[in-house]
């Protein structure tokens, strides 16, 4: 039902769109994974020009980039988004990983923590969240994406202790332009090496993490801003010589998370002001060097580092992110069906969960191989997806919802004990009526997917 004109779209109606933006792209993520198109004809057709798991994760990204900001600026507290952040997402993944390790069937590599031959890295540089750009393999096939999440937090967390916050707009289009320009110029691994070994690279990167985390988390201005610079240097240090995936696909991850944020500015701007129209300037050009890159450098081996079939199936799917975004934006007035928004409360739980059920109860079915009748491919579907959900929902009531509280217990204590004495506060953010009506209280990871 659509809001009356004379007054402003209810807040459960606000935030509808983007839960279901994350609902969407959760779900596409999993039936990627499924490989739910081998059920159709002329697969390898649409798999050339349609890519879902990219469609998927650029979503992702999207929503993340427009919603994340504002979530800080909404508190106009680092210290408060950190915690936020912190009991968002560690506990769901670590749940996940013991669940997933119990369940899998001996041997099954779907869940790389503690197998990989030196447990000590694995065990560091997945806790930091930044193992895809330190050359250790991911706890899960899926978590590489809440490196590029994290990475983002620490750039934003920098911007806005400095009041460059509102500046997306010129930074996604520099980080597009870098994108372009590069492209598959600089490899990846070039620390790792150069050090020549991964464990003296995380004895340089762990104190230095550490250090910026506790300057976020110490609610005292000098060290709030010393430890926000301290971890976008090292985020930036890192993906710019050390990431795993190619040049264009890093700096275009980020270029489109600044660009959803400079999505959130054009609509809170002035209509006829200058921020909103660069800014929608900014989100065109990103959109374009997106789909220019595809043609530009996906191809070859480089196809292969980004997991896609090449550069059609890169362009038309991160093209395709954008429209179902902008479809979202332009209904954000209305109320979704409560399914979808559903789906968008446990998405992060979604897209932990899939795989490692998908390796654990497929064995138990015997598939694979695929059911050779369209009924039994399509109760295959339908029991993979129950699954799926039913433990997305148990994993979001049991651990996702309580460590939340949780977390704000614990900021509420932090502000007792430790007064923020002014610390990542400015007198330049957006409105909190604004901001708060735009958040959704469920701020996915990645988002992410990632997270």
């Amino acid at each position: 039902m659509k809001s009356s004109p004379s007054s402003p779209a209810e807040p459960g109606a606000r935030l509808g769109w983007l839960d279901a933006l994350r609902g969407v792209a959760a779900l596409i993520v999993a039936l990627h994974h499924f490989d739910v198109l081998r059920m159709f004809p002329h697969r390898d057709t649409v798999t050339q020009h349609f890519d879902m798991g990219l469609f998927g994760v650029m979503l992702f990204f999207i929503v993340s980039g427009y919603i994340i900001p504002a979530s800080l600026e909404r508190r106009g507290d680092v210290r408060a988004f950190w915690i936020g952040r912190i009991f968002r997402i560690y506990p769901a993944l670590i749940a996940a990983l013991v669940v997933s390790i119990m369940m899998l069937p001996a041997g099954d590599g779907a869940v790389s923590l503690l197998s990989t031959g030196d447990d000590t890295a694995s065990l560091v540089a997945n806790g930091l969240m930044l193992q895809d750009m330190l050359g250790v393999t991911n706890s899960m096939n899926v978590t590489w994406t809440l490196c590029y999440e994290m990475v983002f937090y620490f750039f934003v967390t920098a911007l806005f202790t400095r009041g460059l916050h509102r500046h997306s707009g010129p930074i996604a289009v520099a980080c597009a332009a870098a994108a372009l320009g590069v492209g598959t110029a600089v490899g990846g691994g070039l620390l790792s090496t150069g050090l020549g070994s991964t464990r003296l690279l995380l004895l340089i990167v762990t104190p230095v993490a550490l250090a910026g985390l506790a300057g976020v988390l110490s609610g005292r201005r000098w060290a709030t801003g010393a430890g926000a610079a301290l971890l976008a240097g090292l985020g930036l240090v890192l993906t710019t010589l050390n990431g795993r995936a190619p040049w264009f696909e890093t700096w275009m991850i980020f270029a489109t998370m600044f660009a959803g944020t400079a999505v959130h500015r054009a609509q809170h701007a002035a209509p006829s002001g200058r921020i909103r129209t660069l800014s929608l300037l900014s989100c065109g050009f990103v959109v374009v060097a997106g789909v220019l890159i595809g043609w530009l450098y996906n191809r070859g081996g480089h196809a292969h580092d980004t997991w896609t079939a090449g550069w059609k199936a890169w362009s038309l799917s991160y093209l395709a992110a954008w429209a179902v975004f902008g479809l979202g934006f332009l209904l954000r007035g209305r109320r979704f069906p409560r399914v979808l928004t559903w789906l968008g409360a446990v998405s992060f739980s979604v897209y932990l969960l899939h795989f490692p059920l998908l390796r654990t109860i497929g064995p138990l079915v015997g598939v694979p191989p695929q059911p050779s009748s369209a009924l039994g491919r399509l109760v295959w579907t339908v029991l993979f997806l129950s699954v799926v959900l039913v433990a997305s929902q148990l994993l979001y009531r049991l651990v996702e919802l309580p460590v939340q509280n949780l977390g704000r217990r614990v900021q509420r204590a932090a502000d007792r004990r430790w007064p923020r004495a002014g610390a990542g506060t400015r007198a330049d953010l957006v409105p909190p009526q604004r901001a708060a009506a735009e958040e959704p209280v469920r701020a996915g990871a990645g988002g992410r997917s990632g997270g």
